[in-house]
Formats: structure tokens, sequence, C-alpha cells
């Protein structure tokens, strides 16, 4: 491959300013790596730079300030900043449309935009998820530029809340066309972890796609045995608490809850894309798991004159602990109580992007009903004195409705 100028920067994540990508970067920083980061959201970059989380992730905080001290990290929304490094990576994955459709191009075009910053002898990581053909995709743009690049797929599989630790625990997944450009990503990736996994890039593609479905059919598996129980008046997280007590074959089963968030549901359904839609496991996980929401309101309405009621809805983020509502299920179940209930009021410690929540204490007085939305730890103990609808179990009062 060509040699391209001498780089000041190891490392440019584009995108860099995001639940994917800021966590990378700074553990690039933090493990000697001098590191930049390019955002288009020019108030993330401002924050960022100034030392200020955008979002809520477990020790974080004290990295970027240690990292920001040392000057190993520096924030920019110029693009200029890409020519500078010689590992470029890229956090723009693969979305669906409202028809649920992948759209396979989102990559390639938006790298488009920046290919005059690119040149000879880079490297481009491509970091989130991608339709099966992306990273393919990807070479042919560099190519038809006449520019000799190397191109990687290295999938992030950290659950958000704990990448500060799993990006250091977790083995990670490199692909490329060659063996020279696994052997390049590799060394990249050691900085972080010890155990690398090589794939060709069609199947570290899959394995992306596979690992957050499964995980989505597993939740939808809960979800409908806890439908099951519930209908029967059974409390289901009872019962799956004693199935898996010293058994280990079942000590995986996860308990009933909203199984949503910005990863699971796209990546099942662009899997499904990828197989013509004849996924048929794929899309009765998504029935499932989507249609929580809706039948809680209507088990609600059995027991309960509905339309007279306030109901309060504690945690809006998609997951305890988290700030992020991005495709947060308590916002389904939210917009379905506004047409069936007298009054919906909504509470989130962690989350800042919403100004019609209200605080806890205003919403457990208003109330005739509580919801447990996100099952965040500190709602656990909190004196709560009407029904409490807690299919999480998070209160050790049980899971039915």
């Amino acid at each position: 491959m060509t040699s391209g100028p001498e780089h000041e920067l190891d490392v440019v994540v584009v995108g860099g300013c995001g639940h994917v990508g800021l966590p990378l970067a700074i553990a690039f920083a933090d493990r000697g790596r001098r590191v930049g980061i390019y955002d288009i959201n020019d108030h993330a970059v401002k924050q960022v730079g100034g030392g200020q989380l955008p979002f809520h992730e477990e020790g974080a905080q004290v990295v970027l300030d240690r990292v920001l001290e040392q000057g190993s990290l520096e924030v920019s929304s110029d693009p200029a900043i890409i020519s500078r490094a010689e590992h470029v990576v890229v956090v723009i994955g693969t979305p669906v449309d409202e028809h649920l459709n992948p759209n396979p191009h989102a990559v390639t075009r938006s790298l488009a935009e920046t290919l005059p910053q690119f040149h000879d002898g880079q490297m481009v990581v491509l970091r989130s998820t991608l339709y099966p053909g992306v990273t393919a995709g990807v070479e042919r743009v560099f190519a038809e530029a006449g520019l000799s690049v190397d191109v990687a797929f290295c999938p992030e599989r950290i659950a958000e809340g704990k990448a500060m630790v799993e990006l250091f625990a977790l083995p990670q997944i490199v692909s490329g066309r060659t063996a020279e450009v696994r052997e390049r990503a590799g060394r990249l990736f050691r900085s972080l972890t010890d155990t690398i996994v090589e794939l060709e890039p069609e199947e570290a593609e899959l394995a992306k796609l596979f690992t957050n479905t499964w995980r989505y059919i597993k939740f939808a598996a809960a979800n409908q045995f806890y439908v099951m129980a519930n209908d029967h008046g059974l409390d289901f997280d009872r019962i799956r608490t004693a199935l898996a007590t010293d058994y280990p074959r079942a000590a995986d089963m996860p308990g009933a809850g909203f199984a949503a968030g910005p990863c699971l549901f796209k990546d099942t359904m662009q899997l499904a894309a990828f197989t013509d839609n004849s996924f048929v496991l794929g899309h009765s996980a998504m029935l499932v798991n989507e249609g929580l929401p809706l039948y809680m309101v209507s088990q609600l309405e059995k027991k309960y004159d509905l339309a007279t009621l306030r109901v309060g809805i504690l945690g809006m983020a998609f997951k305890a602990e988290s700030d992020d509502i991005r495709s947060s299920l308590s916002y389904k179940l939210k917009r379905i109580l506004e047409f069936r209930a007298r009054q919906v009021l909504t509470a989130d410690p962690y989350v800042r992007v919403d100004d019609t929540l209200s605080p806890t204490e205003a919403v457990l007085a208003q109330s005739d009903i509580i919801v447990i939305g996100a099952p965040h730890a500190e709602y656990r103990d909190l004196p709560i004195e009407v029904p409490v609808v807690d299919v999480w179990n998070l209160r050790g009062g049980g899971s039915t409705i």
C-alpha cells in the first residue's frame, strides 16, 4: 500500500460524540493513543471539548477529564481532522426507515461527503451495525476514488452504560478482506483488549446482526411466557426465578419487560430484510416485544375504569440507569395511555431531553396507578401508596397485572 503523510493522530472517530463513538475515543486516548473526534453536532463538540459528557455513561466522566488534561484527545466539527489520522473509525450505522427497510447507502453516502479528507495509507474501520454487503460497498467507494485505503469492519458489541468496562473486557471481532488488513485492525484494537477474533467482512456483518437479534428473540420468548402466565393470574417472575434456581440450563432466561433501544429491534428488522422478509421468528419477536405496552394497557382496562384515572409512568429511558430515550417503549406506552386514560404523567431522573417530564414526587402525588417503565434502581424501595404495575418485578411485589 502506498504510504501517506506522517500522521499527527493515531485515531479519528467520525461521529465520535455519540453513545458508541465517545466511549471508544476516550478509551483509545486513555490507552496512550493520540485521538481526534469529528462530529457534525457543534453543540456536542463544544460539550465534549469542554469536559462535559452529552449523555450518561458510567465511569466515562473521569476518563474524559483525564484524557483532556493529558492533551491526548482533540474534538472538532471540521472534517479536515480526518486527514491527520492513520486510523479513521466510522461510527455510522445502517438505519431502517418507516417501512422497516434498511438503508444500505447511508454509510457510503456519508463517507462520500468526506472523501476529500482521506488519503492513501489510511485504515478505515467501520464500527456500527451494517447491513450485509455494506463493507464491500465502502471498499468500492474508495477504489473508485482511486484511494489505496484499508477497510475493516470491527463491530461494537458493548452494552450502553457498560462501555468503560466492556471495551477492555470483551473480545473484539475484526474483519477485513485480507490477512494484512485484519492484522492491522487487530493491532489497533489490542490497545484495548487482548482477545481478537478474526472473520471475513460478510461473516462479521452477520455476526453483529445475529448477536442483537438473538437477544431480541430471547426477550420476546420471556415476554410471551409473561403473557401466558399473566393471562392465568400467575406470576411469571416467580416461575422464572424458581425454574432457574441452581438450574444452569435456564439461568439465562431473562425477565419480562420492555425490549427496546436503538439496536435490537432495528437489527432484527435488518436481518429480516436480508432474508427477503422470510424471517418468521424475527417478525414474531417484533410483534411480541412491540405489543407489550398495548397488552399492559388492555390488562389495566380489565381491572380499572382507566378512563377516569391518572396513570403515572416512572422511567422513560429505554433501559435502567440510562438517559437514552431512543426507541423507548415507555413512550409507546405513554401514547396508548393518552388515548385510554384520563391523564398520563411521566418522570425519569436521568432523561434531560424531554421537557414534559415531571418530578417523581409530583407523579406519585397525582397518580391513581403507577407503571414502572424503566426499572431504575431508585424505584425499588420508593414509597408508593397506589397500585403499581411492575412487569419487571423490580420492587419484589410480583409481576402480574
